[in-house]
């Protein structure tokens, strides 16, 4: 049986938890819209700007955070996937809301040989919908977005799976390259 304190408890604790946990959302994205523009810093502090990959193919991946299983995973299939990636004319980003300090060790702890572009603020993964607000802490949802030389948004990833995203890529970017073709 539950008291009327319980069940204050309990609603107030709901009530909190809701409070607590925010998506932040951008207007939506969809495939065929032009790519929200971007200018970060990655690892090196050298500034990546959407409008220097005119004319390529680019995965902008958001991730959580640095150094963490789910992320080092994905960073690594890229990472061994890169020579096949390159054959088809692809960049590889990396994006998290991680400083390009904690980049600059997690790509040379890994060895991953593309930029992680640092979004301090969250404003880019905000812009793709990618950003995830808990209370003060802020972090970059894994979303993958797939941008055509012309800078559309040819494919979205709302649900990725680490450990074999990589693979999943190249063949979605192997079809979408026969489409324009």
């Amino acid at each position: 049986m539950i008291d009327g304190h319980s069940l204050l408890a309990t609603g107030f604790g709901s009530l909190l938890a809701l409070s607590v946990v925010a998506t932040v959302h951008a207007a939506d994205i969809a495939i065929g819209a032009p790519a929200p523009a971007f200018a970060l810093k990655d690892q090196d502090g050298k500034v990546h700007r959407s409008e220097d990959y005119r004319g390529r193919w680019v995965v902008l991946y958001f991730y959580p955070k640095d150094d963490t299983p789910g992320c080092t995973t994905e960073a690594c299939q890229f990472r061994d996937d890169l020579p096949r990636l390159r054959e088809l004319g692809v960049q590889i980003l990396g994006v998290s809301v991680d400083n390009t300090e904690s980049h600059g060790k997690f790509a040379a702890k890994f060895q991953l040989p593309f930029p992680l572009l640092a979004d301090e603020d969250g404003n880019v993964a905000k812009s793709y919908g990618a950003l995830q607000s808990l209370w003060f802490i802020k972090f970059a949802k894994r979303h993958t977005f797939i941008i055509a030389p012309d800078g559309t948004i040819a494919q979205i990833y709302r649900d990725v799976k680490p450990e074999s995203h990589s693979r999943q890529i190249m063949d979605d970017i192997k079809a979408l390259q026969r489409q324009k073709g």
